[in-house]
This record gives structure tokens, sequence and C-alpha cells, in this order.
């Protein structure tokens, strides 16, 4: 018995050995949008799998003014997020199925601290530390692009 378990335990050591170290490492081609809030444009990545939303911004050591990162849930939830392996400081707007911006949140780096939506939401955009509160940008108001175009259209 311990020679047919070891094979398939080696397989599973490797496999799990592949997995920790692909996570070591950041998200850097997955699929983009453009959003728009008032005049200003952000070129986001969309992380919509539990996988892409677990390793979100993680190891990143920079990131472009304008760019972020739009977490996409399945339904409307409260969300929380924290900081854990991520290195820059970030801030996270909680936003509506029309684009609403419900909340806002600063986040510091490698912490556990955790962040949450005021209420249900099924987006969350993360943008560097800042890049809201530069531009005016508050709770309240409103995000443009294709994920919010199909609640205004239900309306």
């Amino acid at each position: 018995m311990k020679r047919l378990l070891a094979p398939l335990f080696g397989l599973l050591t490797a496999l799990h050995g592949a997995t920790a170290w692909s996570q070591d490492e950041p998200q850097l081609q997955l699929p983009r949008v453009t959003l728009s809030a008032g005049m200003h444009l952000i070129h986001a990545q969309v992380a919509s799998t539990p996988e892409q939303r677990t390793t979100g911004l993680m190891h990143r050591k920079d990131m472009p003014a304008n760019e972020g990162m739009l977490f996409v849930f399945e339904q409307r939830a409260g969300q929380c997020f924290w900081m854990k392996n991520t290195l820059l400081p970030l801030t996270a707007a909680f936003v509506a199925d029309d684009g609403t911006i419900v909340n806002l949140a600063d986040m510091k780096p490698q912490t556990l601290d955790s962040h949450c939506s005021a209420e249900p939401v099924r987006y969350v955009l993360e943008m560097n530390q800042g890049w809201f509160a530069k531009r005016g940008i508050q709770a309240g108001a409103k995000l443009g692009g294709p994920p919010f175009n199909s609640a205004k259209k239900a309306n």
C-alpha cells in the first residue's frame, strides 16, 4: 500500500509546490476593461474567478497612476478586503451594480486589517491610495463602463 501512495503523495506535493510558487508572482495578464470616473479613465484588470480575486494585487511592486483592479463577484454581498502580501498602499471603492461608489477605504500594505463594504456590492475597484481623493471622487459618485451598463438598461 505504501508503494502505491508514495507516487500519489509525490504528485500532490509537486502540484502544491507549483501552486504556491505561482501565488508569489503578481497577476499581470488578466483581462482588462476601461472604466470612467467623471472625465478620468481607469484601465482596470478584471479579477472574476475565486483564484484571481484571492491573489488580487498581491506582490505588485508598482502600478501606473490610472490603472487598478476590478474585483467582480457572482452576486451582491458584504465584501471585505485585506492587504496580506500586498506591497502597495491602495484605496478600495466598493461599487453598486449601477456604478455608484458606496464607500471608500484606504488600506495599508501588508496588513490583515479588514476593510468592508457599507452595504452588499458586486464590485470592488482597487486603485493606488489617494487616486480617488486627488480627483475629488467620493462615495455617491458614479463609475461608467461595461460592467455597469447592464444595470442602467435594467432600470
